[in-house]
């Protein structure tokens, strides 16, 4: 699991490490802990940008139309062909 939230007895909130065994962060609002989870929900959205990308080519290589036909596949392909 990693961490959990908890309301404090005086209503803020607290994240506790199930790794650390304690409090890493407490006596946050509610809206403090949901700029908390934004911010860390960006850097590993930018981290994914900058160190993991993939070859567009890998899109229509590894498609499997499990999910989606292959007639939607191409009008896909097609959409994200045109410029923008």
């Amino acid at each position: 699991m990693g961490a959990f939230i908890s309301k404090q007895p005086n209503g803020l909130y607290c994240r506790f490490s199930t790794i650390t065994d304690c409090p890493t962060d407490w006596d946050m609002t509610k809206e403090e802990y949901i700029k908390m989870c934004v911010d860390k929900a960006r850097q590993e959205a930018e981290e994914t940008i900058e160190n993991n990308l993939k070859p567009f080519d890998w899109v229509e290589k590894r498609f499997l139309p499990n999910n989606m036909t292959r007639k939607e596949f191409k009008k896909v392909l097609k959409d994200m062909n045109q410029k923008v």
